[in-house]
C-alpha cells in the first residue's frame, strides 16, 4: 500500500495528489494556512524501494528547476510478529515561504501542530484501510527535530 501513489495519496491529509513516473514522484499539497497566507506547494521525491522493510524519500526537483518544498525521510516496517509490523516514519520537511525571518517560531509552531495532526490522521486513515478500528491500537505521534 506505501508504494502506491494514489493510495498514500487518498490516504494522507494535507496531499491533493501524487503523480508518479517510476520512482520519481511529484507531490502536490492541498494547502497549509498560517499567518494570513496558504501554500500548496508541489515537490518531486526519489522513491528508493526495499521491498517490506523500508522506503526512503529523496528530494530530487527536476533539472533546471527550483522548488520551495521537499521532504526526507524514511518509512521503515519492523516485523513485530507474523501478521504484525510496526510503521515508523521519520520525515523532514523543508518548505522556503514568503515571510520575513521574525516569524519563524511562530510558522515552525504551525508546521509543526499540522504535520502532527497529519500524522496522526495518516495512522487513522492507515488502520482504517487495513480494516482496523483505530480506537483499538496504539497510535503515537512524536513531533520535533530529531523525532520519528
Amino acid at each position: 500500500m506505501l508504494n502506491d501513489p494514489e493510495l498514500l495519496g487518498e490516504l494522507t491529509p494535507l496531499v491533493d495528489r501524487i503523480r508518479a513516473r517510476g520512482d520519481v514522484w511529484s507531490w502536490t499539497l492541498a494547502g497549509i494556512s498560517g499567518l494570513g497566507i496558504e501554500v500548496a506547494p508541489t515537490f518531486t521525491e526519489r522513491m528508493v524501494f526495499t521491498p517490506i522493510s523500508r522506503i526512503e524519500y529523496h528530494h530530487e526537483p527536476p533539472p533546471g528547476s527550483s522548488e520551495r518544498a521537499g521532504v526526507d525521510g524514511t518509512y521503515l516496517i519492523t516485523k513485530i510478529d507474523e501478521g504484525t509490523s510496526k510503521l515508523t516514519i521519520d520525515l523532514t520537511l523543508c518548505v522556503e515561504l514568503p515571510l520575513p525571518g521574525f516569524s519563524r517560531r511562530v510558522v515552525e509552531g504551525i508546521m509543526a501542530a499540522s504535520m502532527g495532526r497529519t500524522g496522526d490522521a495518516f495512522a487513522r486513515n492507515l488502520y482504517r484501510h487495513l480494516g482496523i478500528d483505530p480506537d483499538t491500537v496504539s497510535i503515537r505521534v512524536i513531533e520535533g527535530e530529531g523525532a520519528s
